[in-house]
């Protein structure tokens, strides 16, 4: 066999899809400033419509409003997550951060401190979080892509695993707490 032979009888690579590459450094700076602002808008939407508007991806997956506490501020931070039921009250939540190479801020939050503050719709419920197990996980990821087959896309892209992370009421009682809606600030 000649060297043209030999050149000619390897099967080309299959083309890797543009989605799967791994984000460049100024993409994942592009990104973060416009989840930044997508979140924002998505969070007033929300929260003013005591969960009428914007509750719900264009695929149809339910978003809840999550609340950590800044584990160098100490502040309460709020983000628009894609959420799955569980059994009983619990809920599933994925760390996905768009396939990017780290961590979002919130997950971190919860490692630190893994109290939050769930709001579906215009209930809000007092939560603990954890990370799943890899078994849990491996149950949960195809219930999670069904709803939202980007996170396999955002998986594909990332040398990172994707933590899955399930969060349970922290009290009975909590669950069923009202969000009240907030006063205007004064002047306008």
């Amino acid at each position: 066999m000649n060297e043209h032979d030999a050149r000619t009888d390897r099967k080309p690579e299959a083309p890797e899809h543009p989605q799967d590459r791994p984000l460049t450094p100024f993409q994942e700076r592009l990104g973060r400033v416009a989840v930044q602002w997508m979140a924002a808008v998505n969070t007033a939407a929300l929260r003013l419509s005591h969960g009428r508007v914007a509750s719900h991806v264009p695929g149809g997956a339910p978003i809840c409003l999550l609340t950590t506490t800044g584990r160098r501020t100490g502040r309460s931070r709020t983000v628009p997550l894609l959420y799955l039921p569980l059994r009983g009250d619990q809920l599933v939540v994925v760390a996905s951060r768009g396939g990017t190479s780290t961590h979002p801020a919130w997950y971190l939050n919860l490692r630190a401190d893994p109290r939050a503050t769930v709001e579906v719709g215009a209930s809000r419920r007092e939560m603990v979080a954890r990370d799943a197990t890899a078994t849990e996980r491996a149950e949960l990821w195809p219930e999670l892509t069904g709803v939202y087959p980007r996170f396999d896309t955002y998986q594909h892209r990332t040398a990172r695993l994707i933590p899955v992370v399930i969060l349970r009421p922290s009290s009975p009682t909590s669950r069923t707490a009202a969000v009240r809606p907030r006063p205007m600030p004064p002047g306008r």
